[in-house]
């Protein structure tokens, strides 16, 4: 049997988690709203329209908050159109994802989802195909209480407070040629500077996102986000980060769960840009991180290619997850945490139907693979990152080279410590220990895992817990010392207690 090693010290410490670090995401795509979220007429619908059941599984997740409407839908998007009563709203052609738009659900009806599911708002600006005008009269619209156009409109339309809206973001992708209205960074650097004044100018008090590069594969990575940045650095709080992980990119197995390598080597490098136009402006403010979009996405591509233009709410990049998904998505999370520091603001990409933790269909809502690791870190993984060291033997594969088998990160709060810990190998299990001294009064409380025979292992409506956690592992905690033993091809959640 492997064996790993943890090494941990309660006072070096990476940073206090942002609770928003375990934020997801809804957009006018697909299913996500209409039969995801939003449902009249359904059995599961309540008062609003809003499905119930869905609702249930959001809550027991605990999500900080929600981005919306987008994604690539925002690029073309007239907000106006989803606000007033729904009799005189268009319907509108949705060039991003070329669907059908009904404008039934809105901005208005967001906020009242996010109230009732114990949510917060992250809203987008469209700057594709409008600008800084219609930013300013949208922030106008939530945040301000009377006595102006479109805040007396939201009165009239039934909101006599304000939204209150805190976190916006200035466009998305918008160096992808795919993105409707997209823009060179100077283009955009500039448009990002400007529209981020005149909304500061309508509430001083928000934070903004500007757009980073839409990946690292990029051609315009880098140089896009210091050219931003250098217009816009003293108006914004965060450079957004996006990515995803497709399995025919990869030779096999092995190769896949190792892309938390890239993640990570990301995140350093979008720090390191933000970092060096800090140094260059001569600033005392630190740019952090929004990586607003991240999860896996491979399954439905080839079914989306196929698909007919112009319908309503087709099903979209319905990715049925499986359970070696469940896995990577484990290890992304494990990374996150362990850029606490820069990394404030975190969305899995997206929340329901489209690539998805909750899926649904007319008679109910169920759980995908990927749901567990997201609960387990969302519900224990607030508190104090700790510096966590990792030894374990090592792997190359296709695109990457000593892979540890084991990957880890600890986090402390005031009455208990949390590993998260993932066994990378899928032939053999893993003893692992942990010098814990420095917690001396603790007990381990739980250990939970997600393990499965078969990768490709799936969640369905007929058989929703054939991957789901179990609450029997083996971690022990004596003289100081945490051991355990990690199944092969594992997910692992230790729960230390005083």
């Amino acid at each position: 049997m492997k064996k790993g090693r943890i090494i941990l010290d309660r006072d070096y410490r990476v940073a206090e988690t942002d609770p928003r670090i375990f934020g997801s995401f809804i957009e006018h795509l697909g299913r996500a709203v209409y039969e995801g979220i939003y449902q009249p007429g359904n059995r599961f619908a309540d008062e609003n329209g809003f499905r119930r059941d869905t609702m249930e599984l959001i809550r027991e997740l605990n999500v900080p908050i929600v981005r919306y409407p987008g994604g690539n839908f925002v690029s073309n998007y007239n907000w106006e159109d989803g606000v007033g009563p729904r009799e005189n709203r268009p319907a509108r052609l949705d060039l991003a994802w070329r669907t059908m738009e009904p404008n039934t659900f809105g901005l208005d009806e967001f906020m009242d989802w996010c109230r009732a599911a114990n949510t917060a708002p992250m809203m987008a600006v469209n700057l594709g195909t409008r600008g800084a005008e219609q930013a300013r009269d949208i922030i106008e619209y939530c945040n301000i209480e009377k006595g102006s156009k479109f805040s007396d409109l939201r009165r009239r339309y039934g909101h006599e407070k304000p939204h209150d809206i805190r976190l916006w973001c200035l466009g998305n992708e918008m160096d992808g040629p795919w993105q409707m209205g997209a823009k060179t960074a100077t283009e955009y650097g500039r448009l990002a500077e400007e529209t981020a004044k005149i909304m500061r100018g309508v509430d001083p008090t928000i934070e903004l996102v500007a757009c980073g590069s839409c990946g690292v594969g990029m051609k315009t990575f880098g140089t896009w986000d210091a050219t931003v940045l250098g217009h816009c650095y003293d108006y914004v709080d965060y450079l957004s980060m996006h990515q995803y992980f497709d399995l025919s990119q990869n030779a096999d197995a092995a190769d896949f769960l190792a892309n938390t390598l890239s993640m990570d080597a990301f995140i350093s490098s979008v720090a390191s840009i933000c970092d060096y136009v800090k140094a260059v402006k001569h600033s005392k403010k630190t740019i952090h991180i929004s990586f607003d979009e991240w999860n896996v996405w491979y399954h439905s591509k080839a079914a989306d290619a196929a698909r007919e233009p112009w319908c309503l709410a087709p099903p979209l990049l319905e990715d049925i997850y499986n359970f070696m998904d469940a896995l990577l998505v484990g290890g992304m999370l494990i990374t996150l945490l362990k850029h606490a520091d820069r990394v404030k603001i975190a969305c899995l990409a997206q929340l329901v139907n489209v690539i998805a933790p909750i899926m649904t269909s007319d008679t109910g809502a169920w759980r995908q693979t990927i749901y567990w690791p997201y609960l387990h870190a969302s519900r224990y993984g607030r508190g104090t990152v700790l510096q966590t060291l990792v030894e374990s033997p090592k792997y190359d594969s296709r695109n990457y080279t000593d892979v540890p088998y084991l990957d880890a990160v600890a986090v402390m709060d005031e009455n208990r410590v949390t590993i998260f810990a993932l066994n990378r190998d899928l032939d053999e299990d893993m003893e692992i220990t942990c010098d814990l001294r420095q917690f001396d009064g603790y007990h381990v409380a739980r250990h939970m895992g997600l393990s499965h025979d078969d990768l490709e292992a799936v969640n369905t409506e007929a058989n929703p817990n054939n991957v789901a956690p179990t609450d029997d592992g083996n971690a022990a905690f004596r003289d100081g010392i945490l051991t355990a033993v990690l199944g092969k091809k594992s997910w692992n959640v230790m729960v230390l207690e005083k």
